[in-house]
């Protein structure tokens, strides 16, 4: 069980200030605004108090965020399985990720934490299979745009025109430019400069206006920033792993690189840890043997690698949806919906239950719910780097139309096929060092 004790939230005190606020106003209260803003001196006072109460130095020491801190406390394993690119399983276990990350991502960003009653009422509205068995066939407020870039019906089949746009693919196409601009031994800096020239938004982390403002980059993950054990650096694990195929050490390197500028603790564990996943993945071919293997590169007692090792202990317990969900919601409880360790144990399960057939590991997965556009997105990648694209059923990829959209400063487009070659000359370079 998780260490972790969530104290009662206090929405419903912050509500009750607010409308009695309201109606104060309305009732020509005198004082109104003397008694607000001694609630505000109050309550930054205990905020400022809040934030200074001191760790547990026992977890602490056992979450570093120091790289090397980090290798120190890996548990054995094999840290690198290829030593030169087989490139034509590569490709095709390429695309399979590529492919399958979209696919996964692109059945779950519209209906993106969306609870499983209110899923399963949609698809009877729809008369639509639940869990889904391909695309929404509507999607909820057609009309509103995705990050000022795609609109929501263009994640159904009959608008689909290439992969539309989400932030969980855009880290992926961020990382490739990421390798190519700056190198194999690109730095946070590197990662920052990247962040301010390519990012017009980072969703959910006040990092990207930290870099704006002039914060250094190693220090912008812990400037105001409460999200740092959330899942914003496991949704960028995927081109660390593409690069680094075999190599699930230099994945997860790479990965330390990149995720140390959005996240701290478990949420860098779960970057480097999926990012190895996916690495192993394209040389043992098997997800669940990859999901074994990217225990060895993040600390065997932080609380990340205990519940992954709770997850695949009772994976085989776990035959559904609704039983995934019910044991994280059991387990977790207060937890945040977009969370790295509650996310990542659906991640887990949906790999588990789907096997070998890629529409129920994303349908399951989409269906268990909390932040399942991530968690499908990052399943459908295991999934194509152990069983290339041939295990993906056309009727997933068939309007993707050999391009990705994206919100990137100054591309606006990628093309399929061209982002193949180029993950493909990175992953040579790199297994030749």
């Amino acid at each position: 069980m998780t260490n972790y004790k969530y104290p009662e939230p206090l929405q419903d005190i912050e509500r009750s200030i607010n409308h009695w606020a309201l109606l104060k106003a309305e009732t020509g209260a005198a004082g109104l605004d003397e008694k607000m803003a001694e609630i505000r001196a109050l309550l930054a006072e205990k905020l400022a108090e809040l934030r200074a109460l001191p760790e547990d130095p026992a977890l602490r020491a056992a979450e570093p965020d120091d790289l090397d801190a980090i290798r120190a406390l890996r548990p054995d394993g094999e840290r690198r399985y290829w030593t030169k690119l087989p490139e034509a399983t590569y490709r095709d276990r390429l695309v399979g990720a590529w492919l399958g990350r979209c696919a996964g991502n692109v059945l779950g960003s519209i209906v993106e934490l969306w609870d499983i009653d209110k899923m399963e009422a949609w698809a009877e509205h729809l008369g639509d299979a639940f869990p889904p068995a391909d695309y929404w066939s509507e999607a909820e407020r057609p009309n509103e745009l995705k990050y000022e870039t795609s609109r929501r019906d263009a994640f159904t089949p009959s608008k689909m025109d290439g992969v539309p746009t989400d932030d969980d693919l855009i880290y992926t196409q961020l990382g490739m430019l990421v390798l190519e601009e700056y190198g194999l031994d690109f730095s946070v800096d590197d990662v920052g400069a990247a962040w301010i020239k390519y990012l017009p938004v980072s969703p959910a982390s006040p990092v990207l206006p930290n870099l704006q403002a002039g914060v250094p980059a190693w220090e912008a993950a812990i400037v105001d920033n409460p999200t740092q054990f959330w899942i914003i650096g496991d949704i960028q694990s995927d081109p660390w792993g593409y690069a680094a195929p075999g190599y699930p050490e230099k994945a997860a390197e790479f990965s330390w690189r990149n995720a140390t500028i959005c996240s701290r603790r478990n949420g860098i564990y779960g970057a480097m840890y999926f990012s190895a996943v996916i690495a192993a993945a394209f040389a043992l071919g098997d997800p669940m043997k990859a999901i074994e293997a990217g225990l060895s590169e993040i600390p065997a007692d932080c609380v990340l690698a205990g519940e992954l090792r709770w997850a695949l202990a009772i994976a085989d317990d776990i035959q559904d949806y609704r039983a995934a969900r019910a044991a994280a919601d059991e387990r977790y409880n207060g937890m945040h919906p977009v969370h790295t360790i509650n996310n990542a144990a659906l991640t887990v399960w949906g790999l588990a239950i789907g096997g070998d057939d890629f529409s129920k590991v994303i349908g399951e997965t989409v269906a268990m719910g909390l932040d399942n556009d991530c968690t499908a997105a990052t399943a459908g990648s295991i999934f194509g780097a152990a069983y290339g694209k041939d295990a993906i059923p056309e009727r997933w990829t068939r309007n993707f139309n050999n391009k990705a959209h994206s919100f990137i400063i100054g591309q606006p487009e990628f093309a399929l096929d061209d982002m193949v070659d180029r993950f493909t000359a990175l992953a040579a370079k790199v297994l030749a060092e």
